[in-house]
């Protein structure tokens, strides 16, 4: 995980923290909404991706607009938003997204990533 941090903070210029929480919201929404078999082969590959998702689900228990937002199944927009309310910016919500599933590629592989990727609707446009 610190790999992937440090690439991410990098890349876009968020904090250690905002990158780490970032991870956890994308990886959660890819649970989520991708192909089961896939996501879990991603995270198994992605040491500390259990528990950044896990701090993302605590993050969410709270409600409020994001919950709201969740239940509406908002998919790549409530993804969004969280991100937003992590610390990231718009401009930085694309490099985040395109070094998180570069990493991806390299950890489980192009098959895994490509299936992810196309499963789910609006995600192709952050890779």
């Amino acid at each position: 995980m610190e790999e992937l941090i440090a690439r991410i903070t990098n890349r876009t210029g968020v904090d250690a923290d905002t990158a780490k929480a970032a991870i956890g919201h994308i990886l959660a929404f890819l649970q989520k909404e991708g192909p089961a078999e896939d996501v879990a082969q991603l995270i198994a590959k992605l040491p500390g991706a259990e528990a950044a998702i896990a701090e993302s689900n605590a993050e969410e228990g709270g409600g409020g607009l994001l919950g709201m937002l969740g239940g509406l199944g908002g998919g790549v927009m409530a993804l969004g938003q969280k991100l937003m309310s992590a610390g990231v910016s718009m401009s930085q919500m694309q490099p985040l997204g395109q070094e998180l599933f570069a990493y991806g590629r390299e950890k489980a592989g192009e098959d895994t990533m490509g299936r992810i990727i196309g499963a789910i609707p609006g995600v192709s446009q952050f890779v």
